[in-house]
């Protein structure tokens, strides 16, 4: 993992810098029963299966979110030729690129896209995407995780695959600040100047409610307002140095930052290359979410799609997968795997948490309606001022 620590973070830098990415602003949960609020209501769309997969299929993804074999890997299995597609730089930049193509029941050539939890919710209730069928998808059936699930968006995994999980938390310097644990910590003065946190709503807002003794699943709008005003103040005195998506990575490296919110995959591979660089779990918890694929209304190939998602839910194949990315894998079996080809990376707390790491974290929260309008329109105003 080491050897390919230093090149994957430049590559992150200079996506980050070029495009703004957010390579794992993900969202949904690890544990089953509190992902965000929706009905799931389905929009009569189903896959209808081919005989076999064949032709091309184009997957829509965040960059640096697989390694480099799996794709050649499965053309070679199935025949399926792979364009794969690094375009997924934000949820909402995403679903406006998309949507008026989406909204005509066209999907640009897409036949497979990875959202994060609450935007696939949206999705399928605006009608966007079809439901699987499970005949096309038995190694997703067997091996999905179990705390996965029972997503309350989608309680039979109707169309919503979870890709990868993860926890947001701190991640610090630990020789500059050692004593950094809870995310309260984070606006203690003497930190002024070298604090960073996620532009991510769902990520950074919750955080901060549970420092504050508030549950985020449970939060009402003055919760909200109440930690974003926080947030907000801690800003302009410029006790938070930037808000950014994980372009945090370089700075934690050249050491313009020293204590950040960050993701837990990109914590292992900062540590391969700078033992000085750890995650920690927040003593109030942390934040846990998942990216899935979907199939959108008018995808020219699901039939490849399915063949796609049965592919990765092999924990053979996810165990490629998994060595590389170092996030949660949704995928029962592959610790079996890792612990035979790459036991580091199988007994990482961070890849495989259990639930006594995890006990004290929260379902990224996802407020619809007029929450939140409110306090997307709140936040935004403290990321822009």
């Amino acid at each position: 993992m080491s050897s390919i620590g230093g090149l994957r973070r430049l590559a992150v830098a200079m996506a980050v810098l070029a495009a703004v990415l957010g390579l794992a602003a993900c969202g949904s949960g690890i544990e089953a029963g509190g992902d965000p609020a929706g009905s799931g209501g389905g929009n009569g769309n189903r896959v209808e299966l081919e005989a076999k997969p064949s032709g091309d299929l184009t997957i829509s993804n965040w960059p640096l979110y697989i390694d480099k074999q799996t794709v050649p890997d499965f053309e070679e299995e199935t025949g399926v030729s792979v364009k794969y597609v690094e375009d997924v730089n934000s949820n909402e930049d995403f679903l406006a690129k998309m949507q008026p193509l989406l909204a005509n029941g066209e999907a640009g050539g897409r036949s497979l896209m990875v959202v994060t939890d609450w935007m696939a919710n949206k999705m399928n209730e605006l009608g966007y995407l079809q439901e699987f069928d499970p005949a096309g998808i038995p190694n997703f059936q067997v091996n999905l995780a179990d705390n996965l699930r029972a997503a309350s968006f989608d309680p039979g995994r109707d169309f919503a695959a979870p890709w990868q999980s993860g926890m947001t938390g701190i991640i610090v310097n630990k020789d500059q600040a050692p004593d950094v644990r809870s995310v309260c910590d984070l606006f203690d003065p003497q930190y002024k100047g070298k604090v960073e946190m996620l532009n991510e709503l769902r990520d950074t807002v919750p955080l901060v409610m549970k420092c504050e003794g508030v549950d985020p699943n449970t939060a009402d709008e003055a919760d909200w307002m109440k930690a974003i005003d926080k947030i907000g103040e801690a800003a302009q005195s410029g006790q938070i140095r930037r808000f950014t998506g994980n372009d945090y990575a370089a700075d934690l490296t050249n050491g313009n930052a020293i204590a950040v919110i960050g993701w837990s995959g990109d914590a292992v591979q900062l540590q391969a290359d700078n033992p000085q660089i750890e995650w920690r779990m927040p003593t109030e918890g942390c934040i846990l979410w998942s990216d899935n694929m979907v199939i959108p209304v008018g995808a020219p190939n699901p039939t490849a799609a399915e063949a796609w998602i049965d592919y990765v839910y092999d924990p053979v194949n996810q165990a490629q997968i998994e060595a590389y990315v170092n996030y949660v894998s949704p995928v029962e079996g592959t610790k079996e795997v890792l612990l035979e080809q790459e036991p580091d990376v199988a007994k990482n707390p961070l890849i495989f948490p259990d639930k006594a790491f995890t006990k004290k974290c929260s379902i990224q929260p996802a407020p619809t309606g007029e929450l939140e309008e409110n306090v997307n329109r709140a936040f935004n105003a403290v990321l822009n001022g």
